[in-house]
């Protein structure tokens, strides 16, 4: 009897592991990062790691691809989205009048045919569209939806919404949505 109730037991864990269905990592999407500082036993942030499709803090491996910055320097200041891959891996394709042609040149970018890169994405500003370049020869598309430029606590504060397309086999080609 004991060893029947085993058998059962067993059975029902392997039917029910086997419906385990896992999800492929999405390549596309909308998001949102800013720059809120946290504390452990370092300082740091979240940004956006594209190849997870997800937010990763500065202090873990892989880190993000993209964390927001706001710079000071220069008044009146000024969003940038930067990277940590010690290359320049951003290009702007262009900043746009309105959301509608901001969304087809995002929608109309199928490839990536870039001769020069910038450190930074600099200025930042909604209706922008951005190609990134990982350290390893990834491309991304990136359309900024909104951004928040603002003093909170009297400390700067960054915000930026953006629609994403990962082009997760290393071509110069996006994948179609």
């Amino acid at each position: 009897m004991m060893k029947r109730t085993i058998y059962i037991i067993l059975a029902m864990f392997f039917s029910v592991s086997a419906c385990t269905k896992t999800e492929p990592t999405r390549t596309s999407g909308i998001d949102k990062i800013d720059n809120t500082t946290y504390q452990s036993s370092t300082y740091y942030v979240y940004g956006f790691l594209f190849s997870e499709a997800k937010l990763v803090s500065t202090n873990v491996t892989p880190g993000p691809d993209i964390v927001i910055y706001v710079n000071v320097d220069n008044l009146p200041a000024r969003l940038t989205l930067q990277t940590n891959n010690l290359k320049p891996s951003f290009s702007k394709v262009g900043d746009f009048a309105d959301e509608a042609s901001a969304i087809a040149a995002f929608d109309n970018l199928k490839t990536v045919s870039v001769t020069q890169w910038s450190d930074m994405a600099d200025p930042l500003k909604a209706n922008q569209v951005w190609i990134y370049k990982s350290g390893t020869e990834y491309y991304t598309k990136i359309r900024i939806i909104s951004t928040v430029n603002e003093t909170r606590q009297t400390i700067p504060y960054g915000e930026c919404t953006f629609e994403w397309v990962y082009q997760p086999d290393g071509s110069a080609t996006f994948p179609a949505k």
